[in-house]
């Protein structure tokens, strides 16, 4: 397993990271900790959660749930130093606690219940779920204005924010911090803030990427080089599309698209075709379609850490087979081709 560089604080973390989403719902207590037992075993040494999870769909009444499950393995095994524990702070786009955007206030209520869940002193990483003044992930960009944002205002909560998170890490509840769902200035406004001493820095961004979902690749990724600000990938595997599982109109039983016929609005008119070519990739070269996507993304210079979800510990293990993957310039030269005929195919 490679371990790649936390931001600028001095840490590392795995090149993949377990994802915990569908904790409690899609996924019992019983297979969720013996994929985290699996996933420590196989040198993975990070965990994302947060305390809207689990989703699929998101309900006010499950809100917390998958960080007690990730709460219940800790007070079972007593492995807290084995693994750094991620997790997020809702904010006004999660659709739980009425909307209320993040303020320094909601943090030091968040993170309390978010330790008292995961059974903790201290979260490794806390990371905002949303921007307050909006985001264009999740199929957003196609209609994203940023016209109606205020500057001081953004700044203000900006510095407001840090303020906060740096009283946290006085007290040692939290270590570093995290975005998510962030544009390139917004995290360039964070890291600007921090450097004049408002607050911790930035270590990382959690936004979509995946080889259907390419929009890291251009002003992110110079922010990361630059700023030193890691990708932390969510859905590396397009919800499923790139594992071949939803080829030839396939719907397997007890599957994501069985709860979520749209995806979240990727199941476009494009994206199965753009989905087939890559696993026709992985195909023509003996490869699994998922060992290829994730292998991928151990190529992007920007990357930290792939976050993936595994419903069960079958498909963990074969997930944790991409690490002994490495692609072929060839490989690598049919994606890119690829993705010059289908760009962002949802």
């Amino acid at each position: 397993m490679r371990m790649n560089p936390l931001g600028r604080t001095g840490e590392t973390i795995s090149e993949l990271c377990l994802g915990t989403m569908t904790y409690s719902t899609q996924t019992s207590t019983e297979d969720a900790h013996a994929q985290i037992d699996m996933a420590l075993d196989h040198g993975i040494n990070i965990l994302d959660t947060a305390e809207m999870y689990p989703v699929n769909p998101v309900r006010v009444e499950t809100t917390g749930n998958s960080e007690k499950v990730v709460g219940e393995w800790l007070a079972k095994t007593g492995r807290r130093n084995d693994l750094l524990i991620a997790t997020k702070i809702s904010g006004a786009g999660s659709k739980i606690r009425d909307g209320i955007p993040i303020s320094s206030g909601e943090i030091v209520k968040t993170v309390e219940d978010s330790l008292r869940r995961l059974q903790t002193d201290m979260i490794d990483l806390y990371q905002l779920h949303w921007p307050n003044r909006g985001s264009y992930m999740f199929r957003q960009n196609w209609t994203y204005d940023a016209t109606q944002q205020n500057k001081a205002d953004t700044i203000a909560h900006i510095e407001d924010v840090l303020g906060e998170m740096q009283r946290m890490v006085d007290a040692g509840k939290i270590r570093h911090i995290g975005l998510s769902n962030e544009s390139a200035w917004g995290t360039t406004q964070f890291v600007n803030a921090a450097e004049a001493g408002k607050g911790p820095r930035v270590a990382t961004v959690q936004n979509e990427y995946s080889l259907l979902c390419r929009l890291y690749d251009t002003d992110m990724a110079e922010m990361s080089h630059n700023e030193d600000v890691g990708l932390l990938a969510f859905s590396p595997l397009a919800t499923g599309f790139l594992t071949g599982k939803y080829s030839d109109g396939a719907i397997p039983d007890a599957s994501r698209m069985t709860l979520n016929p749209g995806m979240g609005g990727r199941d476009s008119g494009r994206v199965r075709t753009a989905a087939e070519a890559y696993v026709a990739i992985a195909q023509k070269h003996g490869l699994h379609p998922i060992h290829m996507a994730l292998a991928w993304c151990r190529t992007r210079p920007f990357m930290a850490s792939a976050i993936f979800g595994a419903t069960n510990v079958d498909q963990l293990k074969v997930i944790l087979g991409s690490v002994d993957v490495t692609l072929s310039d060839e490989i690598l030269k049919e994606i890119d081709q690829t993705h010059r005929l289908h760009p962002m195919p949802y």
